[in-house]
């Protein structure tokens, strides 16, 4: 049964897109949810939550789309499909372990890192560099505080903390993407993914998706008020940036996967399933990207 949107006052379906309070996600859905081209028949909403949140919240299927991570894609397959825009993806770079200076790789691997969620493409990454690792769920945007008030010697940063950090002087022990794509040839490393909800139907679905897309053209297109619109969700970063921050995660990836990007994807999900961190009876094979063709 194809489920039945509110509609608003005009009459047009009222669609809610939760995404990570961070610049990039902002900055590919401002022109959709603020009306910036045309969206007959649909009311975009944003909700603004962090990233494991709205994995949990995707999990009950609470919202007709949302960004989640890439690690969490398989558990919520049965009521969500990928967009094949939306991607972000390191290209060569990703998530880091950083610590204080003078910090040894073997006292940070021996230690408790401070993680951003269980859920987070960003510690699948980590175990399958690093292995079993003892660590500590914090909210991703108090790790750097915590690392330099000493109540952590080590943590994974994601999101604008992958360019703030040398801000405070930290040290770098891996970046993710960087060894993900030497340890797959090039490939970029999976972190974040659009999805839709099965029950709206095909067309519902396909329509999501063309304007979703559209909105990430639009931005990169005239990307000045977007890139104003995402440095609200930067905690404070300067304009530089935000810019540099917003085109590492929003390009031409993000407009399609392409061929790469979806074998990528499937890699990503298959290493976690030996590691036993993501459910067996996936197949990433058969999976769909709504709006690629395949």
């Amino acid at each position: 049964m194809v489920a039945q949107l509110p509609l608003d006052d005009n009459g047009d379906k009222i669609v809610r897109i939760g995404h990570s309070p961070d610049p990039d996600d902002a900055f590919m859905f401002h022109a959709m949810t603020t009306g910036a081209f045309p969206t007959p028949g649909y009311n975009f909403v944003h909700e603004l939550q962090d990233i494991e949140t709205l994995n949990h919240r995707a999990m009950n299927s609470e919202l007709e789309v949302s960004a989640v991570s890439i690690h969490a894609f398989p558990e919520i397959s049965k009521d969500y499909s990928l967009m094949n825009c939306g991607a972000s993806m390191g290209e060569g770079y990703g998530p880091m372990v950083v610590s204080l200076p003078n910090t040894s790789s073997d006292e940070v691997r021996s230690s408790t890192i401070a993680v951003p969620g269980l859920k987070t493409s960003a510690y699948l990454g980590l175990r399958l560099a690093w292995g079993d690792c003892d660590i500590a769920v914090v909210p991703f945007d108090e790790i750097i505080p915590r690392i330099l008030d000493g109540t952590y010697k080590s943590g994974l940063i994601i999101h604008e903390g992958q360019l703030t950090y040398v801000d405070n002087d930290l040290q770098v022990h891996i970046d993710l993407g960087v060894w993900w794509n030497e340890r797959t040839g090039g490939w970029p490393m999976p972190l974040g993914g659009n999805v839709v909800r099965r029950d709206l139907g095909q067309q519902v679905m396909e329509d999501i998706t063309k304007y979703t897309k559209m909105s990430i053209e639009f931005a990169l297109q005239s990307p000045d008020e977007a890139l104003q619109f995402a440095k609200k969700w930067g905690r404070g970063i300067d304009d530089d940036t935000n810019r540099k921050f917003v085109g590492m995660y929003v390009n031409d990836r993000t407009i399609d996967y392409e061929d790469e990007g979806r074998a990528s994807v499937r890699q990503f999900i298959r290493e976690g399933q030996e590691l036993g961190l993501i459910q067996s009876d996936f197949n990433s094979e058969s999976m769909s990207f709504i709006g690629s063709g395949e």
